[in-house]
């Protein structure tokens, strides 16, 4: 999977919100209505809709219509991608810590015992 620039980006601003998080959690536990989701809130239903929408756009909830409604659901792909990208650069900076460490290390047995 390569980065794919600005969509990458929308996805983390997107879940840099613990209000997106949370609907995040709701709708991957079953498809919901606005309505619903506004319920698990402290906020205005029309908040809610903004994070629903910063959330489509970022491609990481999806909707279908029934009815007079829309029904949201979770859309993993931008997740799964962002926890991948994740991963490796975990992998890389552990490498490089412990390459560091390993220096900090050798450093610290070659130098006198006066310190």
């Amino acid at each position: 999977m390569g980065y794919k620039g600005s969509m990458a980006a929308s996805v983390f601003e997107a879940l840099a919100d613990p209000v997106r998080r949370r609907l995040l959690e709701l709708v991957a536990e079953r498809e919901r209505t606005a309505g619903e989701l506004a319920a698990e809130f402290a906020i205005s239903r029309p908040a809610v809709s903004r994070h629903l929408r910063v959330l489509a756009e970022a491609g990481l909830v999806g909707w279908r219509g029934e009815a007079q409604r829309r029904l949201y659901r979770l859309e993993p792909g931008p997740l799964a991608e962002a926890g991948a990208w994740i991963e490796r650069t975990r992998d890389s900076w552990a490498g490089r810590l412990d390459a560091m460490e390993r220096h900090l290390d050798d450093t610290w047995r070659e130098q006198p015992d006066d310190r």
